[in-house]
């Protein structure tokens, strides 16, 4: 599966235009970040959070970060810590993730148009990766949520061209075996419950198999993670986490370290309040500088 995905991703990448400017790096960052915002503006997303953000310096850096945003969230979510990234001297991509950020009156008879297959997201994730190794000698790739689960897959998919990743809150379970069983069997229309005083990037709403997808794509990063060395990560969770378990994030480092002794686990205590969607303190994490700094510590370091 690897070879194939990937192989039809440089192949549509290669392709045309892109193909002749390979070679001029300034050519290709105008051409990445112009032609993602024409596609973008066509679609007509909901609002300038949802756009694909790029950090990107006048020359390749030694390090490229690619970051994932969390399921039904927008790009906004990772403005924070990649900014914070290419202050310290890398490039940053924050690609939009497929279906995600689109405008229109979403409810539970009109649902967001949100993917219902994972090898969509799969072959989104090896595409970007294939376009990141423009942009850096190194490939980090991190996430939060399902981003975070995507990434992880990366990190074990292609754990040869894989740096390191930054794996936040990955969704490989809820916070209970109930709730994973209700994901699983029932396709009812779920809407978040946004704490008080905290922004929501992104749909407040989706239907089940829209979820499940990641949910399938956590069972498999949990079983190749004890049989294929994946790329050293750092996998985040919380205690205070009330969207997805501490349970199976364990278990990922458990299985992950005995192949790679790089990786390396952190369980934000309760004391630290630190939600599900700890990126940024617009959604509720007072504590979003110590999330960047512990992320901008593994990097240098790895």
């Amino acid at each position: 599966m690897r070879i194939t995905l990937l192989d039809r991703v440089r192949e549509q990448l290669m392709s045309g235009a892109l193909k002749g400017l390979l070679s001029n790096y300034s050519t290709i960052s105008k051409t990445l970040v112009d032609k993602t915002r024409e596609r973008e503006k066509a679609l007509r997303l909901a609002d300038y959070t949802c756009y694909s953000r790029f950090f990107l310096h006048p020359t390749p850096t030694d390090k490229v970060i690619l970051f994932f945003h969390g399921f039904t969230a927008v790009p906004q979510q990772f403005v924070p810590i990649g900014e914070a990234f290419f202050q310290a001297g890398y490039n940053v991509l924050i690609p939009r993730l497929p279906g995600h950020g689109l405008a229109g009156n979403w409810d539970k008879k009109n649902p967001p148009p949100l993917p219902q297959n994972r090898v969509t997201y799969q072959e989104f994730g090896l595409e970007w990766l294939d376009r990141a190794r423009f942009f850096g000698e190194k490939i980090v790739v991190g996430g939060l949520s399902g981003g975070s689960t995507l990434a992880a897959w990366l990190t074990l998919e292609c754990p040869d061209k894989i740096d390191s990743g930054l794996i936040f809150a990955p969704y490989l379970s809820n916070t209970n075996k109930l709730v994973d069983l209700v994901v699983r069997l029932f396709n009812f229309y779920f809407e978040w419950k946004t704490p008080p005083g905290a922004v929501n990037y992104g749909y407040e709403g989706f239907y089940m198999p829209a979820l499940r997808l990641f949910l399938d794509m956590g069972d498999e990063v949990l079983a190749r993670a004890k049989s294929i060395p994946a790329a050293p990560m750092l996998i985040v969770s919380s205690e205070c986490d009330r969207a997805v378990g501490r349970r199976e994030p364990q278990k990922l480092f458990k299985v992950a370290v005995k192949l790679q002794p790089k990786c390396r686990y952190i369980n934000f205590e309760k004391a630290l309040n630190i939600p599900h969607n700890m990126m940024t303190k617009e959604e509720g994490n007072e504590s979003q500088d110590l999330v960047i700094s512990l992320a901008l510590d593994y990097v240098a370091n790895c």
